[in-house]
């Protein structure tokens, strides 16, 4: 019985995956798509997506609430506390960079009021924070450095590649994730 109620929650979930994916297709395309589009995209029935999901409100809360928890992988898969400095910004960026890129209309919206969203949110700042404490006493960054300027700044170089990135291959991504550190630690003077 158990092993039936297993491949049941999988399934759902792989239903919720399929639909969120289609979602995110959708509506960057077509920020005022319908259920039933989004659905149609799918490949599943318009009652399959209201079953999931109540009101396309939801369903964008769900999108977002998801992205968020591919950016919060994105960043922890990179070992922001444990890799060199340098190894870890390059990867926390090239794998952000994905994120923003392959989930851009998820990524663009307000974080809702979810306190789960909000709590992943808050520990990629806090990692973030740590990297950057990380990198200046590994003289990455100058030892005067106002962190949370430069980690603004960073943020604003990713959101800038990742909009300049737009269906950018995995080539493309690592070539952007190295401009992002390199202008970040070296900037754009001679």
């Amino acid at each position: 019985m158990e092993t039936k109620r297993q491949a049941l929650r999988a399934d759902a979930e792989r239903t919720v995956r399929t639909i969120l994916e289609a979602a995110e297709r959708v509506l960057s395309a077509d920020p005022a798509a319908t259920m039933e589009q989004i659905a149609a995209a799918a490949g599943v029935a318009r009652t399959t997506v209201h079953r999931r999901f109540a009101t396309r409100e939801a369903l964008v809360a769900a999108l977002t609430a998801w992205a968020t928890g591919q950016f919060h992988e994105a960043v922890v898969a990179a070992r922001p506390h444990t890799a060199p400095p340098l190894v870890a910004l390059y990867q926390v960026t090239a794998n952000v960079l994905r994120v923003k890129i392959g989930w851009g209309f998820a990524m663009s919206r307000v974080v809702p009021a979810d306190p789960d969203v909000a709590r992943v949110h808050a520990d990629v700042l806090d990692q973030c924070d740590r990297l950057f404490r990380r990198a200046r006493d590994a003289g990455l960054l100058h030892p005067d450095a106002d962190l949370e300027w430069a980690r603004r700044v960073y943020y604003a170089l990713i959101h800038e590649a990742a909009e300049e990135g737009r269906d950018a291959d995995d080539e493309a991504v690592d070539h952007l994730a190295t401009r992002v550190v390199d202008t970040l630690l070296h900037g754009v003077g001679a």
